[in-house]
């Protein structure tokens, strides 16, 4: 039990740090347009490149996954990510912004989230589920932690100094930690990464559908919720705390998953996440920028989208062995990160040609066709049931 804490700390703390560290264009974003003489559509190309070169390295790093193992993989993502953040430090126009953006993005595929569940499924198969999920929750942490601090950074040396040192620290404390510090693994999970597709089917095809749904209204959000939030008319200060009180908020979805205990499974977190966030959105949509409406999104949204990140990393658990896990969840990755790479730049779009109220109410109606979704899947979950 305790290494198996160690391992979850170790991989909480690098995945936190990652996350923070790419995650700092919805601080930086106005600057960066300004310096560059560019709208904010413009500046979110680079999120939107830097999932889909995620996206498509996907692929490629299962099989550097099966030949090289997580921990050496993720070692060295944590290192091109270091590479990727200097040259974005250095960038002197957009193209060389994007540019650093899909390096970002490789790198992005070989060091978060997916690798980290393949090495946890590797590590600790009897306990993988419950590991997986609260990794994937703490994770939703980043935001909260790394945005006051970017934005601190930023105001005091300029977001092109505080990007070299974020770099600094994903190549001298996060590199060595993953190499060094995280325990070597077998070859379970890594070797279930063959090239094998993950089962296709309808029940597939509804799984990726509502994941990639509430994926495009949950990221959106995290990269375009500080703007988000200054379009209803709050100061930066105040949007950038509500942004991060949100990522606290999410912890407390983990909350949802703990309260069935053995009973639930990821669809279950899944199906009652999914209804909380349209529930949350539309109470910001139509209470705007007053306490209760803020009070409502933060618990209502928060808590759901926390655990339906749980569910994200779970449910395929529900309808895949252990052992095709891994497999599943990087098919599942393309999709996924090619319609996260959209939300950015529709959102930015969205929001300066119609509005806040517009943007919340779009992404109410996409969580609520994700809402349809899972509830299809679970009927068919229950088919399968009585058909055996």
């Amino acid at each position: 039990m305790q290494r198996h804490l160690f391992v979850l700390f170790l991989l909480a703390l690098t995945q936190i740090t990652g996350w923070g560290v790419v995650s700092v264009l919805p601080v930086i974003a106005t600057t960066v347009a300004t310096e560059f003489r560019t709208s904010l559509p413009m500046v979110f190309i680079g999120t939107s490149v830097m999932f889909v070169a995620m996206g498509l390295a996907a692929p490629w790093t299962g099989q550097a996954f099966r030949r090289f193992g997580p921990r050496s993989v993720m070692a060295a993502g944590a290192g091109v990510i270091a590479a990727g953040q200097c040259l974005l430090a250095l960038s002197a126009d957009l193209l060389v912004f994007w540019a650093a953006w899909m390096l970002v993005g490789i790198a992005g595929s070989m060091f978060l989230t997916t690798s980290a569940y393949a090495y946890i499924a590797d590590y600790a198969e009897d306990r993988a589920r419950s590991l997986i999920g609260t990794l994937m929750l703490v994770t939703g942490l980043a935001g909260s932690v790394f945005w006051p601090i970017t934005a601190f950074l930023d105001g005091v040396v300029g977001w092109r100094a505080t990007v070299l040192i974020y770099a600094g620290i994903m190549a001298f404390v996060v590199c060595p930690l993953v190499l060094i510090v995280l325990p070597a693994t077998g070859t379970g999970a890594a070797a279930a990464i063959n090239k094998r597709t993950a089962r296709k089917g309808p029940v597939f095809a509804l799984l990726v559908t509502a994941i990639a749904l509430n994926s495009f209204v949950t990221f959106g959000i995290e990269a375009v919720g500080i703007q988000l939030l200054q379009a209803t008319g709050m100061d930066l200060a105040k949007a950038v705390a509500i942004a991060s009180l949100l990522g606290l908020f999410k912890v407390g979805g983990r909350v949802i998953d703990l309260l069935g205990g053995q009973q639930w499974d990821g669809l279950s977190t899944g199906i009652v996440s999914g209804a909380m966030i349209p529930i949350g959105l539309a109470v910001m949509w139509i209470g705007g920028q007053g306490f209760l409406s803020v009070a409502g999104f933060l618990v209502i949204y928060g808590v759901g989208s926390g655990a339906f990140a749980v569910a994200r990393a779970t449910m395929p658990l529900v309808f895949f062995e252990k052992s095709d896990y891994a497999a599943a969840m990087a098919t599942i990755a393309l999709p996924m990160n090619l319609i996260n790479a959209l939300a950015p730049p529709v959102l930015a779009a969205l929001m300066a040609g119609m509005g806040a109220e517009a943007v919340f109410a779009v992404l109410g109606i996409l969580s609520s066709m994700a809402f349809m979704v899972l509830w299809q899947l679970n009927r068919k979950r229950s088919w399968n049931t009585v058909a055996e």
